[in-house]
């Protein structure tokens, strides 16, 4: 439109956008016409002038501008952010017959870059990670308020990768009225029954609860039967309870956070089950120290935190996500099963396998992958941005 701020590019350095891949990186920017503030919308041309996107500025990242829209016909306000949300969460629509928590929006997979939403029942919880999110906060919490059912929207803008974008860590209610008892989401299991989760939405990690592993769990409980189990990095016991529901012998719940197993205590015994297993230890040495007793289990689970935030993080990462798979294998009894996983979006899949099979072979175990796992269906990822596809997981049966 007349009078936008302008981001032309250099020449060439158009054919990620041309590809309906969002991202706009510093070092591929000729000029910026205009005075566009952190967060405002510009038009990004190519060097011939020619119409790429409206995307939202950010002049303190790399990733210097994400865009919000190819089409040059639509423009970027209010009434384009509220369709996008209803459109992201009309598409969830089917998973609510099996659990009352959801992904509604998944950044850039859902035409939102930096918006992430999700759904705990009535409550919305959203993380604002890039500039552009930042500046239309009010706008995005009045279109999740608006949805149906929902009573408050809770934002957790607080992880470390806003100071890239040039913010400021936040967390506060934005909408509504938060509900007087603690969260709870419930997620079905085979045969009818559910499992239910307490959640921490105001300090517990990412939203307050892993939405990413709903495939995994049931995954996990059918292995589980007659097994002895280690969750090692069980946060709030998500796998655990899994675990249990499937039939477990006995379940070992391993995380270095003291509120996260408390939270893990209170579903085990939400859900009927002990938590007489629970440990407050570091994984790598709790593993060891396992190892030198020589102790075996039936069913481990590895689900660590991001390991790698960026490319310069992978050599380290993948020296310390080798350690752990080793020392799994090393405890891992004959016919037992190890699941494994990868939230790291700079470890692709090839090389996250490559990984874990140099830990079965220093371990010294002959090792076949039965399975792999990543993100269900309300973490989508666009073809246009395999950027987002960042959950990566082996199911693996030891000899």
């Amino acid at each position: 439109m007349p009078g936008d701020a302008c981001l032309y590019l250099k020449p060439g350095r158009d054919k990620s956008l041309l590809r309906r891949h969002p991202w706009v990186f510093s070092g591929g920017i000729d000029r910026v016409t205009g005075s566009p503030g952190p967060g405002e919308t510009v038009v990004v041309r190519a060097a011939s002038g020619q119409f790429l996107g409206r995307a939202a500025f950010s002049p303190s990242s790399q990733i210097r501008a994400r865009v919000w829209t190819f089409d040059e016909g639509e423009s970027v306000d209010g009434s384009f952010f509220l369709r996008r949300v209803q459109a992201a969460a009309s598409a969830r629509g089917s998973l609510t017959a099996t659990t009352n928590a959801v992904r509604l929006v998944f950044a850039e997979n859902d035409g939102l870059p930096g918006v992430v939403a999700d759904c705990y029942g009535a409550v919305v919880v959203v993380q604002l990670t890039s500039a552009g999110a930042d500046h239309w906060r009010d706008t995005l919490a009045d279109a999740f308020a608006s949805l149906p059912g929902v009573q408050a929207v809770f934002e957790r803008s607080d992880g470390d990768g806003r100071k890239k974008e040039g913010l400021a860590k936040t967390a506060g209610l934005l909408r509504g009225t938060l509900p007087g008892v603690p969260a709870e989401v419930f997620e079905a299991r085979p045969g009818g029954e559910r499992s239910v989760f307490q959640l921490d939405i105001d300090h517990g990690h990412k939203t307050g609860f892993y939405l990413d592993q709903r495939d995994a769990r049931p995954v996990v409980a059918g292995l589980a039967m007659g097994r002895s189990v280690l969750d090692v990095c069980a946060y709030s016991g998500g796998f655990s309870v899994a675990a249990f529901s499937g039939g477990a012998t006995a379940v070992t719940t391993i995380d270095s956070s003291a509120p996260a197993l408390r939270l893990a205590a209170l579903n085990l015994q939400r859900n009927g089950f002990p938590a007489d297993g629970i440990v407050l230890a570091d994984a790598f040495a709790d593993l060891r120290l396992r190892r030198d007793r020589a102790e075996k289990f039936g069913l481990i689970v590895l689900d660590p935190p991001k390991l790698a935030a960026t490319e310069r993080d992978v050599a380290r990462a993948a020296r310390a996500y080798k350690d752990l798979n080793l020392l799994a294998f090393k405890l891992l009894e004959a016919g037992g099963y190890l699941v494994t996983f990868s939230c790291s979006g700079a470890v692709d899949e090839a090389l996250f396998g490559k990984i874990v099979a140099g830990a079965a072979l220093d371990a010294r175990r002959d090792v076949h992958v039965v399975g792999r796992l990543g993100q269900p269906s309300d973490h989508p990822t666009l073809l246009s941005f395999p950027e987002g596809r960042y959950l990566k997981g082996l199911i693996c049966r030891a000899a």
